[in-house]
């Protein structure tokens, strides 16, 4: 009889382990001894089991997610001061966290000095998103050009630009901080073209619309980046004070006293 249960259970481990549920191989004795102790049935039994490994693949999946993202994980929605947005912007951001934009190809534009508090707003948003199963990428524009710029010289840019059609919103950050060179910009616009309508961009920049032309070169490029960017997007306008000029000046008052 011990041998037959021996044998049976060895059968058992090595078909969850072929079958790769690790989670339910790691759990189902200790779970049946409390189903046996509360009296459930073999469905809540089955179901608890399940509910374990089910769990356990969306937390891993989650974290794969977060990793891939490139996220700075300091910038959370939960230490982002949401006091400091008008009602209105709140009720915007509070409709990104939905994720519904993604779904519609819709863009992400947040505008506003250095200091307002942009990338860690869109950062924000972008983690809550990934947590729920969505697939992003952050990048800053600097590095995103070089990326695309190195694709193309090496006659790659088709596959680049397939690899990051795979992710349903790329975070550019600081568009226009750092001035590109003409061959830079050229290939940012192929970015833009080849996800237009298709999936999202998400990015920040210290430039208004009126001096894009800075980044893009070119009148005409100028105009259709923007007409691309705008036909499907959400503008969000950070018209306030740096909070990290306010925070120095605090900070500066406090010493005083």
């Amino acid at each position: 009889m011990t041998t037959t249960i021996t044998n049976f259970k060895n059968t058992l481990n090595q078909n969850l382990v072929d079958l790769r549920l690790q989670i339910i191989r790691h759990s189902y004795e200790e779970t049946a001894t409390q189903a046996i102790k509360n009296g459930v049935s073999y469905e809540e039994y089955l179901h608890d089991l399940i509910l374990l490994e089910a769990d356990q693949r969306w937390n891993k999946k989650r974290q794969r997610l977060l990793k891939a993202s490139r996220l700075p994980l300091e910038k959370r929605w939960d230490n982002f001061i949401q006091e400091r947005l008008p009602l209105k912007l709140r009720q915007q951001v509070n409709q990104l966290l939905t994720g519904d934009f993604l779904k519609q190809a819709t863009n992400v534009l947040a505008f506003g000095i250095p200091g307002t508090g942009k990338s860690h707003l869109l950062c924000a948003i972008a983690q809550e998103l990934v947590m729920k199963g969505h697939r992003l990428l952050f990048t800053t524009c600097a590095l995103l050009v070089q990326d695309l710029l190195v694709a193309k010289k090496q006659l790659e840019l088709a596959k680049q630009l397939k690899r990051l059609a795979k992710y349903e919103a790329i975070i550019i950050d600081d568009i226009g901080y750092v001035q590109q060179n003409r061959q830079e910009m050229e290939v940012l616009f192929t970015l833009l073209a080849d996800r237009y309508e298709k999936s999202s961009i998400m990015l920040t920049s210290n430039l208004p619309f009126s001096k894009w032309e800075q980044i893009f070169k070119d009148p005409m490029t100028t105009a259709a980046a923007i007409d691309r960017l705008v036909h499907h997007s959400v503008i969000i306008e950070l018209n306030m004070s740096s909070y990290r000029l306010e925070s120095a000046k605090a900070s500066i008052l406090e010493k005083k006293e």
